[in-house]
């Protein structure tokens, strides 16, 4: 992205000014005093506003990644009701069963036009993010906004369901605490990506599931919408292009270390995966280009090895850090509680009192073994 210049006024007609000052100094004199106290008030108030708009622009930066909300993080109603307003605004006659094939279609489209719409504003998001000046931009933007992350919620929850030490919470915490090292990683990496059109694939992953936290558009296979930028990796794959996931299946369009981070990311954990290209008629009213396995093979052939591997630390840093990794480790929780007690020594004892023809009653205080 490169920032836009302002251009200059015209030479020429700074000398016709300079002209018509000379002919009426006279008019001009009689006013000096006056224009030059309204000058300097005129400067003085500037000066305030510059200051003002500098730190809204700062906030407003902020507010771009910020949800509004934070309840809204683990709230699955509000996509599902502002879906169903828009489409119930489409036409009320849809609404008849004679007119289902309709609705569908109606439904049907506005879902491209969510997506689309999401990818606009993602878009615009990090392009005023890379416009912005040093002073303006946030430092170390991630950290500020890790307490809406979903991977921070399920990782808050499986802390407190660890009664039995089974988490490393040590190291998790330490990572979280370093969750800095994630901005310094992408400002590397987009200082040493090449530049390329944005191109779009679609990746498949096992069950339909979306281990990823794309933010969610329209329908699902599984009801467990995101929101845009209310996970880690949408803010991080928000660097490089543009994302989303619709049913069963999510869609990016942007740099190709994008989809090498996707990679990376369900290798470490070890996800099965599938991805092929997005193909142009998917996303409409949106610029991509729809490449084949070859032309990938080149664009990854044009990354060097440094690049790679800095892509790689950031998709372990994001998958260790995953929804999936804390939903693995709770369900270690799981059967450690139902493994609470010594089976194989619980089957022998009741052996013995069977043999004996006898059943301890439930207010019976003699030992089991």
């Amino acid at each position: 992205m490169t920032e836009p210049t302002a251009k200059p006024t015209v030479k020429s007609n700074s000398r016709s000014g300079v002209s018509a000052f000379a002919s009426n100094k006279d008019n001009i004199n009689k006013n000096d005093n006056e224009d030059k106290v309204e000058n300097s008030q005129h400067k003085s108030k500037n000066k305030r506003k510059d200051n003002i708009a500098a730190a809204l622009d700062k906030v407003a930066l902020l507010a771009l990644f910020t949800l509004p909300n934070a309840n809204d993080i683990l709230s699955e109603t509000a996509d599902i009701k502002k879906l169903s307003v828009e489409q119930s605004n489409v036409s009320t006659a849809s609404q008849l069963p004679t007119n289902q094939t309709l609705n569908l279609a109606a439904s049907d489209t506005n879902i491209a036009a969510q997506r689309v719409a999401l990818y606009q504003a993602q878009h615009e998001r990090t392009r005023q993010l890379y416009m912005a000046s040093a002073a303006t931009r946030p430092t170390y933007l991630v950290q500020t906004l890790k307490t809406q992350f979903a991977e921070y919620q399920q990782y808050l929850l499986a802390q407190q369901l660890d009664k039995r030490g089974l988490m490393d919470t040590d190291l998790l915490e330490r990572l979280w605490q370093q969750l800095h090292v994630v901005d310094d990683i992408i400002e590397d990496i987009v200082r040493h990506m090449p530049a390329q059109q944005p191109a779009g694939w679609q990746l498949t992953v096992q069950d339909g599931h979306n281990p990823l936290c794309f933010a969610t558009v329209g329908k699902l296979k599984h009801d467990k919408p995101i929101q845009d930028q209310s996970s880690l990796n949408s803010y991080v794959l928000g660097h490089f292009g543009v994302s989303s996931f619709t049913y069963d299946r999510g869609y990016y369009i942007g740099h190709v270390v994008g989809y090498l981070f996707s990679c990376y990311f369900c290798a470490h954990l070890s996800i099965s995966y599938g991805v092929t290209a997005l193909g142009q008629q998917v996303v409409s009213d949106y610029d991509y280009a729809s490449l084949e396995t070859p032309h990938m093979v080149r664009l990854l052939q044009g990354l060097d090895s440094y690049c790679k591997k800095r892509i790689y630390q950031l998709a372990v840093i994001c998958a260790r850090l995953s929804v999936f990794a804390s939903d693995k480790r709770i369900e270690r929780m799981l059967i450690a509680e139902v493994n609470d007690f010594d089976k194989k020594l619980q089957q022998q004892h009741l052996d013995v009192l069977l043999l004996q023809g006898l059943m301890p009653d439930s207010n019976d205080s003699t030992p089991l073994f």
